[in-house]
């Protein structure tokens, strides 16, 4: 992003993750899915669109906790046209470890990258 100003951070996690758990600064939240029901966001694409302002050349760096929904994301953007969907591999919380917590072994936070909690 900072070596492409016009490239446009989306981070695809539910508005609990996004809120409480924290997410980089510069991240626009279109979640991917959302509960109760767990369903993909129909609205997910357009919304995106909106936050590029309509230019599908824009990079699209796309976030979630581990990197899993954001693949999924990235791969439903290119399918409507996005000339750069890139999936950020560990996420905002990375990896677990062997105790199964995220944050210890990669991610976002991990590598002290800027994020905020609201």
């Amino acid at each position: 992003m900072q070596e492409n100003p016009s490239a446009v951070m989306i981070d695809v996690r539910t508005k609990v993750e996004h809120g409480f758990v924290g997410h980089p600064l510069s991240a626009v939240h279109v979640p991917w899915k959302e509960s109760p029901d767990w369903q993909v966001n129909a609205q997910f694409v357009e919304q995106v669109k909106v936050a590029v302002n309509h230019d599908l050349t824009r990079p699209v760096l796309l976030l979630c906790r581990s990197g899993q929904r954001s693949l999924d994301a990235a791969q439903a953007l290119e399918e409507a046209g996005f000339a750069h969907s890139i999936n950020i591999l560990d996420g905002f919380e990375g990896a677990l470890d062997d105790n199964k917590h995220r944050g210890n072994l990669s991610g976002w936070r991990y590598c002290q990258l800027p994020w905020e909690q609201s």
